[in-house]
């Protein structure tokens, strides 16, 4: 449809479903969620003007001496909220954000994404992209808000498991029926490897759409656990000693006529891929430790990415290897169109615009550039360990630094955000590293 058909389609789905507020949603620079509501009787005029708000109140935006900002609902992510009641219901819609001279706002992740998906389109290419969306359930707790206890799992169940222990069946069920009324299809949903972490993998979409269901599901995952009186967290590593998690990634591209570039097979492709398929794999392993700070963004993030043969260390890509940076799974004949790559790296807490934006960037890059797709890795942690191949950054500190040099991070974020996130980042850093942790105090306050 059309934006004019999509407007319409609102506006009288607003009427005749009794819609009464109308949610309108946006992110920060870090990710977070952000949101306030309008009555549908200004709805229109949001479509045609903008709604305005204080951008000063979202971190990364603005200065209080530039504050005004323009909210610009996307007609086409107009949803009515499943755990709303249906009588004076409520829906939201994703906005893009633009200044008051309604130029699109370069602190804006969605509209970061949008640019990157654009200059991909203009030269031909789409980026469809499926997530794998990893979490944990937990007790709820509040010795944990005061900084004194673990979280408490809900069982001790495995990869798959199918047993009484899986005490979150039920509520994975209505996770999965809430996001299917709003129009986001989930493949999968199982229970992951570690005590009380579950998975949600959903089905392929565009770049953007993609990040609008990422954000969407966060938030219909912590919906419906509260609904449970469970406390649901996207944190990398909440429990020691066993597996974090990820927001695995799978990425193709396509061409205007709906044909997988990504697949080849014969002279030149390798695992069937396609040379293009080849290069775009390239740059996401040779610019990895410049954009790792986007995708693993937080202090806790490193803790997951250890060598434990699940999680990526190196910059490296495999067929078989779980422990690659990219993952290429086994094609099955006759499913070209799902010829794809896995990007293993990403943890839930990254901003899923910025992510999708500087990895299709990396992935452009490396075709724009021609890059060499270096020879597959099956090889332990170890062997790794002075092959010559690229280490990842092992910490936020290494991080923030592979980043503030990286000329292409800047061109892909643009200077706002490039310059708000090396600031915050380059400041967790340092009050992590001046904060005394549980540990030191076990391990050196009666020694010596």
């Amino acid at each position: 449809m059309t934006n004019e058909q999509n407007i319409d389609f609102v506006l009288r789905s607003v009427e005749e479903r009794d819609i009464r507020f109308v949610r309108l949603w946006f992110t920060d620079v870090l990710g977070n969620l952000k949101s306030f509501a309008i009555s549908p009787e200004d709805l229109e005029e949001a479509f045609e003007e903008g709604i305005g708000f204080d951008g000063s109140a979202v971190d990364g935006f603005a200065t209080l001496e530039e504050s005004d900002m323009l909210a610009f609902p996307d007609a086409s992510t107009f949803q009515v909220l499943p755990w709303r009641p249906s009588e004076a219901g409520v829906a939201r819609i994703f906005c893009d954000i633009r200044t008051p001279h309604r130029e699109p706002f370069m602190g804006d992740p969605r509209a970061c994404a949008l640019r990157a998906f654009r200059k991909a389109d203009a030269a031909g290419y789409v980026l469809n992209v499926s997530p794998e969306l990893e979490f944990f359930y937990f007790k709820e707790d509040t010795t944990v808000k005061e900084g004194s206890a673990v979280p408490v799992p809900l069982d001790d169940a495995g990869y798959f498991d199918l047993t009484p222990e899986d005490s979150a069946r039920d509520l994975r069920r209505d996770t999965v029926l809430e996001l299917e009324q709003m129009s986001i299809p989930v493949e999968y949903s199982y229970h992951a490897m570690a005590p009380s972490q579950n998975s949600l993998s959903l089905r392929y979409s565009e770049a953007v759409t993609c990040a609008d269901n990422i954000m969407t599901a966060r938030l219909v995952v912590k919906q419906a656990a509260y609904a449970h009186d469970i406390f649901a967290s996207f944190m990398p590593k909440p429990l020691s000693g066993v597996p974090g998690s990820a927001l695995f990634l799978c990425q193709s591209l396509f061409d205007h006529d709906g044909n997988n570039l990504f697949w080849a097979q014969g002279e030149g492709s390798v695992h069937h891929l396609s040379e293009l398929a080849q290069h775009y794999v390239a740059g996401l392993l040779v610019y990895a430790p410049e954009y790792t700070l986007v995708t693993n963004p937080t202090v806790n993030s490193y803790k997951r990415l250890v060598p434990n043969g699940e999680v990526p260390c190196y910059a490296t890509w495999g067929s078989k290897n779980r422990s690659a940076f990219v993952r290429v799974p086994t094609y099955k004949p006759g499913k070209q169109l799902s010829r794809r790559v896995e990007l293993r790296s990403p943890d839930p807490t990254c901003n899923p615009y910025l992510t999708m934006a500087v990895t299709l960037a990396a992935g452009m890059r490396g075709i724009e550039e021609g890059l060499e797709l270096p020879p597959e890795s099956n090889v332990t942690f170890d062997e790794l360990e002075g092959s010559g191949a690229q280490r990842l950054p092992r910490d936020l500190g290494e991080a923030v630094e592979a980043f503030e040099g990286s000329e292409l991070m800047r061109e892909v974020l643009g200077d706002h955000i490039f310059e708000y996130l090396l600031a915050e980042k380059r400041e967790e850093w340092s009050e992590y590293s001046r904060t005394v942790t549980d540990w030191e105090l076990r391990h050196y306050y009666g020694g010596f």
